[in-house]
């Protein structure tokens, strides 16, 4: 360096010594921002990881058995049938509905090896099989399975509003079923896919919030009491505060696609169960 300095002009000795200055300073920046934003990266990246998986949220119930939820977006949406949809009945008025929160819901109905790891037992009467819906359960039942379920994961999962139910169910669409007027055999379990029994929960389509079997395979229990529509518009509906029979949602693999409806509404007995009824929760 001494040499350098010797044989270089004293203007260019100070030009040098300025270039160096800068450069090192330049590093010296580009190596404190690079630290900067490693450290916020790992700051930062299991927020974006949260955000990224925020959609669903699976329960794990020991065992390898697990339940998934999907996370069903606020919104409004018109609840019921129009006059003109084939297979409606007088009690599907139609009326506008406000859903102001998101909820999470099932992805799948329940299913035999889910019941099994909180309740111990298989009420099922059909076939058996740990990917099969749960069946044979009354609403009585399902809320003992929600209250163990509850003490189990220190949550507060419950049973679908009849509103959340439908709405899940259409996933932004105004048609007969989420996959369009027409339910083919192809699209749901229904009498018209000749199989007459459930089968695997997962074995058809999803609807566009990712939801299984919203059209067919086992009806499935939802919160309310059973009551005639409104007319005017609502807000996060949940029924009455009393009745005779809780509602019932969704098609069965028994009964044909009118029942299988998005707007169709059955209605039952709390203390009765059926071998093509079952459940899904919500949160």
């Amino acid at each position: 360096m001494k040499a350098l300095f010797y044989f270089l002009p004293i203007s260019n000795c100070f030009s040098l010594n300025l270039r160096l200055l800068i450069e090192t300073l330049h590093y010296w920046c580009t190596m404190r921002i690079l630290s900067f934003l490693c450290i916020a990266l790992s700051l930062v990246s299991p927020f974006i990881g949260l955000a990224q998986t925020s959609k669903e949220e699976i329960i794990d119930l020991g065992a390898g058995v697990k339940i998934e939820l999907a996370l069903i977006p606020a919104g409004k949406f018109i609840m019921g049938s129009p006059n003109t949809e084939p297979g409606r009945s007088t009690n599907e008025i139609q009326h506008e509905v406000i859903l102001s929160k998101p909820f999470l819901m099932g992805k799948y109905e329940v299913t035999q090896s889910q019941w099994q790891a909180i309740m111990g037992n298989n009420p099922s009467s059909g076939d058996k099989g740990p990917m099969l819906p749960v069946t044979d359960v009354s609403w009585n039942d399902c809320q003992k399975f929600l209250k163990k379920l509850n003490e189990k994961t220190k949550s507060e999962f419950r049973l679908p509003s009849e509103a959340e139910w439908e709405y899940a169910c259409r996933a932004g669409t105004t048609t007969s079923f989420s996959f369009g007027n027409e339910l083919k055999p192809t699209d749901a379990n229904h009498a018209a896919s000749n199989i007459y029994t459930p089968v695997k929960v997962g074995t058809y389509k999803p609807n566009a919030f990712g939801l299984y079997d919203m059209h067919g395979n086992v009806n499935e229990w939802c919160n309310d009491w059973f009551k005639a529509y409104p007319t005017n518009t609502i807000t996060d509906p949940t029924g009455p505060a009393n009745g005779e029979y809780r509602i019932v949602r969704g098609g069965t693999c028994v009964l044909n696609s009118f029942n299988s409806r998005s707007s169709n509404r059955n209605l039952d007995l709390a203390s009765v169960g059926s071998s093509v009824r079952g459940f899904r929760i919500a949160k």
